[in-house]
């Protein structure tokens, strides 16, 4: 596949790995950046400056293909010069800014090397990072998983809104996990897609428990609800008791200070290392309904080209004249 994502980013296929909070490490980057995406360590929930480098050095034992490192801005409280510092030094290959301002990254890697994606959730948002000089932008749809934008638009809508807005690539991303749904951005307009939920549930995210994995296969597409909506930070996880809990939380009015505690990185690990359902939450997308196995990343890359081609095939006979 030729577009510019591929282009830009140094892909065989414009397949990007999205951040996933605590999940996104050496070992599932490089899987996806093998089998011919591009694959990301996500810097904001890694703890430390010492653990990205480690991190960093560790997928390029494992991959000489690009890869990224994504920077959660809201997850670093501001603190996230010392990380960036380290991204520059390792001269890794690309950047993915999400949750939150985007430009004092952009301004730092300008005229350098380092390619740069941000993560949208509306046109305004896609035009600006264009004026900041991003590469290429990610659109989200509300149908994705983890933090979503305040407006509910859905990908099919918000993609071609968005590629009709700005010059530079677009990639879909929300709802989007098979070869279905590659072809399904290309006709939208998109130059390649972004994938978290599907990504988890994979051989090579092995920071994710079985618990959570199980989860996400049983689940169907409507299994997810939308959490933290009344906190101004919505993101969508997998419907449990524990969820729906902190749903009637917000809608009896709690504060941020009344649930900070529910709604940490801390509950989110208990679920997704531990499984303990009744003590944390999974963040997934509505995709969910779509996954039904776990391959390694190169099966599931494999499956969703031959989908993907299929699917041209079958459009190609019905538009045949």
């Amino acid at each position: 596949m030729k577009t510019r994502v591929t282009e830009i980013f140094g892909m065989k296929y414009p397949i990007v790995q999205g951040g996933l909070a605590y999940l996104a490490l050496a070992e599932l980057a490089a899987a996806v950046s093998n089998a011919g995406g591009l694959g990301q360590i996500t810097a904001a929930t890694l703890g430390s400056v010492e653990k990205l480098r480690e991190e960093i050095r560790k997928v390029r034992t494992l991959t000489d293909k690009p890869f990224a490192v994504n920077f959660a801005i809201s997850r670093f409280g501001g603190k996230h010069d010392e990380f960036l510092d380290v991204a520059i030094e390792e001269k890794v290959p690309a950047i993915s800014i999400t949750a939150g301002n985007p430009q004092p990254i952009l301004e730092r890697i300008k005229g350098g090397n380092i390619r740069s994606l941000v993560l949208i959730s509306g046109v305004r948002q896609a035009q600006k990072a264009e004026e900041l000089g991003a590469d290429a932008v990610m659109a989200v749809g509300q149908e994705g998983g983890g933090h979503l934008g305040r407006e509910d638009v859905g990908t099919i809508v918000l993609t071609p809104r968005v590629v009709e807005s700005v010059s530079i690539p677009v990639l879909a991303s929300g709802g989007i996990g098979d070869g279905r749904g590659l072809l399904a951005a290309f006709a939208l307009g998109a130059e390649g897609i972004e994938m978290g939920t599907r990504f988890i549930a994979t051989q090579e995210c092995i920071h994710a428990c079985e618990a959570y994995k199980k989860a996400i296969l049983q689940a169907r597409e409507t299994d997810t609800v939308v959490i933290k909506k009344s906190l101004g930070a919505p993101g969508r996880a997998l419907k449990t008791d524990y969820t729906l809990d902190l749903i009637q939380r917000e809608l009896g009015g709690a504060t941020y200070e009344d649930l900070k505690d529910l709604i940490s990185g801390k509950a989110n690990r208990r679920y997704i290392y531990e499984g303990i359902e009744s003590e944390g939450y999974g963040w997934s997308g509505q995709v969910v309904g779509l996954i039904r196995n776990i391959p390694t990343v190169q099966e599931l890359f494999d499956e969703m080209i031959n989908t993907a081609e299929a699917g041209l095939q079958r459009m190609g006979r019905i538009f045949e004249k």
